[in-house]
């Protein structure tokens, strides 16, 4: 059903700020960019995801180790699951919404509200991740900066926001250079470490009296479940279909084959570089960092991939900045979030879902002091909730549409199916304890808040009948009502406007009845003007301004009232300080507890000539 707000879509408020096709076009992304602006959050993962796993695997001492390469080719193949499967959903569903729109056709709208806010979720998170990321390994080159932590952290954020404000495919454009820089440092220490007989250098950690556990099921599968933070973010190019450039289906697809494809090459070469040179988890360094030094030694490249990281870790933000706003179009289109999420501005700006992700992100930031690691826990949870919807919608997709090949897809997104959904079980079991209970409690409630706006929109849909035929308009008869302060060229001017709109035309004024020579005067000028409007004065002994005239409009007999409200509109900003905004306090109470059509004439003083006299007429600017 489509609602009040949607059928206006096509007016000001939802076109007035859209842009001829032809030039919106240069506003969208290539292959390159779309890469630059979707992928930052996945690609950045290299320098946590082999991390990830090789802390929970050593915990199994050496013999844990060796499982290191193994882990990562299973999540490289399910990494391969997810980027084929994802090229599907980009065919089936142009509009964009990823899991949501999987969801959302073949599931059901209760399932599509689980995935959108699991996106959600976990579209935030990142941002507030990525920062505090970003930062703390800022902090950790320079630690005078630690005690600005949060500081850091908002300013970040502040500064990629103001750059999605400029447009997604701006923010691509200066994105593009540290994203190349990051790839091509990563395979440099790749391909040296691969052609190097022995390492340069490598850290040794301190041994540490432990109980070595054995290589079991579950620790297997908890390493999985951390390694699969990596995969984060390859949803994001499908829910953003629409940020491309035409054909916007083909050029999302290969942006998603190039991102499965550099992420897999990346985490299997550290892999196996973790694996050449025995690295193991040492305090206060990373995983990452071991293996740059292991191949290139603590020279210039080791400076270049750290720095790098830092860059592309602050900026993997970015990815959210580009999916979570077109997501929350699509859920606004259905809906399922206030309107003002579907309005885009020039540049292809979604400004409402840019602000929101940084707010909500902003907020996180200052309830977590900047800390990653308070935040980490909560992170990864969500996308797998996604990944596991998305992959059954394309069981179900390949089970209606029956296209040639199709017993092979569904095997594969069936497989998907069955990892995500175990890796979803692990990851929120394991990090339960973590704060991984808050994204349990926060995913009902923000399907309870979707349910709930769309149920509004129901309730004024059915209101308004839309999607049925009514009657044919007839005109009806109308009483303008104008509240004046005093015979001017103002109260002219409203009048004028006023018995062009109704039958009947009634000029108010509140009176107090102490006021008898005042009272007199106006009636006296009044009369000398001789309008030929009726002129109504209303007593209010206690010197009200606002509740008279509601009052008023609620006892006269026409069932169709306006209500014109003549205001000056000042020739220079700073004169609104004069304005005593009589005008916004008795509009607000007459659209509150009247049934009247309020309207605010507003009237923009023309400047004085250069005689001096008085202009001889105002220029109405607007009527709202």
């Amino acid at each position: 059903m489509k609602t009040p707000f949607a059928a206006i879509k096509g007016g000001a408020a939802g076109g007035g700020a859209e842009e001829p096709p032809d030039k919106a076009e240069r506003h969208r992304l290539s292959v390159i960019g779309g890469l630059a602006a979707l992928s930052l959050d996945a690609m950045a993962s290299v320098a946590y995801g082999p991390e990830a796993i090789v802390i929970v695997l050593a915990v199994a001492g050496g013999s844990g180790m060796g499982y290191t390469l193994p882990v990562t080719l299973t999540i490289a193949g399910l990494l391969a699951v997810l980027v084929f499967s994802y090229r599907h959903v980009i065919a089936a569903f142009p509009e964009g919404g990823g899991a949501y729109g999987v969801s959302r056709k073949y599931l059901g709208r209760r399932s599509a509200m689980v995935a959108a806010a699991s996106l959600i979720v976990d579209y935030v998170l990142n941002v507030a991740v990525s920062v505090a990321a970003g930062v703390a390994a800022l902090t950790s080159a320079f630690p005078g900066l630690l005690p600005y932590t949060l500081w850091l952290c908002l300013t970040v954020l502040a500064f990629i926001t103001a750059i999605n404000y400029r447009g997604i495919a701006h923010s691509a454009r200066l994105f593009i250079a540290p994203t190349v820089i990051y790839i091509g440092a990563i395979v440099l220490v790749i391909v040296v470490g691969l052609l190097r007989d022995d390492a340069v250098t490598v850290e040794q950690a301190h041994h540490q009296a432990q109980t070595v556990q054995t290589v079991g099921v579950l620790l297997l599968l908890k390493a999985f479940a951390n390694g699969c933070a990596a995969l984060t973010g390859v949803e994001a190019i499908a829910n953003a279909v629409p940020s491309f450039k035409k054909p916007r289906v083909k050029r999302a697809q290969h942006a998603e084959l190039a991102l499965g494809g550099l992420l897999a090459l990346m985490l299997i070469g550290i892999a196996v570089l973790i694996e050449k040179f025995s690295i193991r988890p040492v305090e206060g360094v990373t995983v990452l960092s071991q293996v740059t030094e292991a191949a290139v030694g603590h020279g210039i490249g080791f400076y270049v991939v750290q720095f790098a990281t830092v860059i592309l870790l602050a900026l993997a933000a970015n990815t959210s900045f580009g999916g979570l706003p077109v997501l929350a179009q699509l859920l606004a289109k259905d809906n399922n979030l206030p309107h003002l999420f579907a309005l885009r501005a020039e540049r292809q700006v979604h400004r409402y879902g840019i602000g929101f992700l940084a707010v909500t992100a902003g907020i996180l930031l200052a309830a977590s002091n900047g800390d990653m690691n308070t935040l980490v826990p909560l992170f990864a949870i969500g996308v797998f909730v996604g990944f596991t919807l998305s992959q059954a919608g394309m069981v179900r997709h390949w089970l209606n549409e029956r296209t040639p090949g199709w017993h092979g897809k569904l095997a594969l997104n069936a497989f998907g199916a069955v990892l995500t959904a175990i890796a979803a079980v692990v990851v929120t079991a394991t990090k339960f304890t973590e704060g991984g209970w808050l994204i349990l409690i926060a995913l009902p409630i923000m399907v309870a808040v979707m349910e709930w706006v769309h149920r509004s929109y129901a309730r004024i849909g059915e209101r308004l009948q839309l999607g049925r035929t009514p009657p044919p308009p007839r005109p009806r008869k109308s009483l303008v009502v104008v509240p004046i302060g005093g015979v001017s060229l103002l109260t002219q001017q409203a009048l004028a406007a006023a018995l062009s709109l109704g039958d009947r035309v009634v000029a108010v004024r509140v009176v107090h009845p102490d006021d008898a020579q005042e009272n007199a005067r106006f009636v006296a000028e009044w009369e000398k003007w001789a309008p030929d409007v009726q002129l109504s004065l209303i007593n209010d002994e206690r010197r009200r301004l606002v509740e008279p005239v509601v009052e008023y409009v609620n006892d006269v007999r026409e069932r169709h009232v306006f209500v014109l409200i003549p205001e000056v509109e000042p020739e220079h900003v700073w004169e609104r300080v004069l304005q005593n905004q009589r005008g916004a306090v008795l509009a607000h109470a007459l659209r509150r507890d009247t049934e009247s059509v309020v309207c605010r004439l507003r009237f923009r003083m023309a400047p004085l000539p250069e005689c001096g006299h008085v202009p001889e007429r105002l220029e109405r600017v607007d009527s709202n």
